[in-house]
């Protein structure tokens, strides 16, 4: 036949839009055309299929061949539609059989000896052909990830030869894809290693216990960066759809996905010279970035301060509603971005405000233009700021009146206890309530409504403050086991917000 279908799958953000590869060959000057809005790299797989075709041992059709992508309203881009576009020109040419290709879809870059590349969003693919009842024919590297959507609708392969010997019947050329792999056993940064900072420990078990965001004041060396790569071991274990979320976007990144990260929730810490589209995702073609990244785990900003302003108010809308959605004049997308921010800052420019050896000289001009550089409404949306005063020589050394430190097994257990308690009242984590379901879930003991309304008056606290208190103060009142909200959770709940008190820090 002189015309043959084959489909495959666009990216468009983290979904995969089906894209139908027709292959037309006709009389006239030998010469091959692809249509249907094709990006530069598309073009450009005429010449690899053309040597990918011959080194794999057929014929190149000497005629006139038009390779439409449908819908044509769909960009597409990268090298993904090479197995496809090669396996419709042999089926259209006669070469390998066409009856069986509207069973599977093909995923594919081409090499020029017709051995098969990893492609980017090949998981994201693999959900969308099992859900069209379809088989997906992926490069070996891609199979792993493949796998995870359905093992059994997933082939992997190494050569484009392997694919047509396979469509001709023989099926024993067909790869084995890797089987779906199971929860990630690598070892966690354990909290027990961190010396002293009781209080700081007490915020990370309710910032995991609640899901709420934290930032970290305190001197160079105060143990910041440790407690925040602490994090990720105090959180619960990821449901199968949460960790299938964080496949699929690490799926369509530039690393890619990998199986021993399966289940591990994530912890990104971009350095301070990101730009905003690399924090929050962007480009020509959007791309996810480090908070789509960090989705269902952590995002961590050292030195919180140093980052460029206008890229810090970009986090402003995500932090409230857990996605980002990408606009440019050709192509919209949107990406989950349900991160919890961690942050660290010094109290000053030289890092030493507060010191008892006096080593600050900062004027209080400095200190203020210094932590002008976070704006209030991004302060406002962090739910805890903490001190974290640097540890002594004692406790550093281990002196002998140091308590043991408590492992993030110990800590987890509470703080996934705690967490299992917000779900099965709210069917979400306490950071994630929305004012109106705060009234219902949040009951305050007479005493602690009247704290909290001094506090109001005292401290100037807006309604986010205000709503991010009681979120904070039911954490606290869940890992107590208290149905209600008593006024020594509200106190300490209270005491997690150290911007917001017009002394200084």
């Amino acid at each position: 036949m002189a015309l043959a279908t084959v489909f495959s799958r666009a990216q468009t953000g983290l979904d995969a839009p089906a894209v139908a590869v027709e292959v037309d060959l006709a009389g006239g000057l030998p010469a091959l055309a692809i249509v249907g809005l094709p990006e530069t790299e598309v073009k450009e797989s005429k010449d690899r299929v053309r040597a990918a075709i011959v080194n794999s041992g057929y014929q190149f059709p000497t005629r006139r061949i038009t390779v439409n992508l449908a819908p044509a309203d769909l960009p597409k881009e990268g090298g993904r539609f090479d197995l496809a576009i090669a396996l419709g020109i042999l089926a259209a040419s006669g070469q390998i059989p066409g009856e069986g290709l509207a069973q599977y879809e093909f995923l594919g870059e081409l090499s020029l000896s017709g051995a098969l590349r990893r492609v980017r969003g090949a998981l994201p693919a693999a959900l969308a052909a099992t859900n069209a009842g379809r088989r997906l024919v992926v490069p070996e590297a891609n199979g792993p990830e493949a796998a995870l959507a359905s093992a059994d609708a997933a082939h992997a392969a190494t050569h484009l030869s392997d694919v047509t010997t396979s469509l001709a019947g023989d099926e024993t050329l067909w790869k084995t894809p890797v089987p779906a792999v199971g929860p990630s056993n690598q070892p966690q940064a354990d909290l027990a290693d961190v010396r002293g900072q009781h209080q700081a420990k007490r915020a990370l078990e309710i910032a995991a216990a609640g899901g709420h965001s934290l930032l970290l004041i305190g001197p160079p060396g105060a143990g910041k960066t440790m407690l925040a790569s602490r994090l990720p071991g105090l959180l619960p274990e990821m449901t199968s759809e949460q960790a299938m979320q964080v496949a699929a976007v690490a799926s369509i990144s530039a690393g890619g996905f990998k199986p021993e990260d399966w289940g591990r929730r994530p912890f990104r810490a971009p350095h301070h010279t990101a730009s905003g589209v690399a924090l929050v995702g962007g480009g020509s073609t959007p791309r996810p970035g480090e908070i789509t990244l960090a989705h269902n785990g952590v995002l961590f900003l050292d030195e919180l301060p140093e980052f460029d302003r206008r890229v810090l108010e970009v986090l402003r809308e995500p932090l409230e509603s857990g996605h980002i959605v990408i606009s440019r004049a050709a192509r919209q997308a949107e990406f989950p971005a349900a991160f919890q921010l961690i942050a660290a800052m010094n109290p000053c420019p030289c890092g030493y405000f507060g010191d008892a050896s006096g080593r600050c000289h900062c004027t209080p001009e400095r200190i203020d233009r210094y932590r002008g550089r976070i704006s209030g409404p991004l302060l406002d949306r962090i739910d805890m700021h903490l001190n974290v005063a640097a540890v002594s020589r004692d406790v550093l050394m281990g002196g002998a009146g140091e308590q043991p430190a408590e492992s993030s097994a110990a800590v987890r257990t509470r703080a996934v206890a705690a967490r299992a308690e917000a779900m099965r009242r709210g069917h979400t984590s306490n950071a994630a309530l929305r004012p109106a379901e705060i009234d219902d879930h949040c009951p305050l003991e007479k005493g602690a409504r009247t704290l909290l309304e001094q506090a109001i008056a005292r401290l100037g606290l807006s309604a986010r403050a205000y709503h991010r208190i009681l979120r904070v103060a039911r954490t606290i009142a869940d890992l107590a086991g208290a149905d209600r909200i008593a006024p020594a959770h509200v106190a300490e709940a209270i005491g997690f917000r150290q911007l917001d008190r017009t002394a200084s820090i």
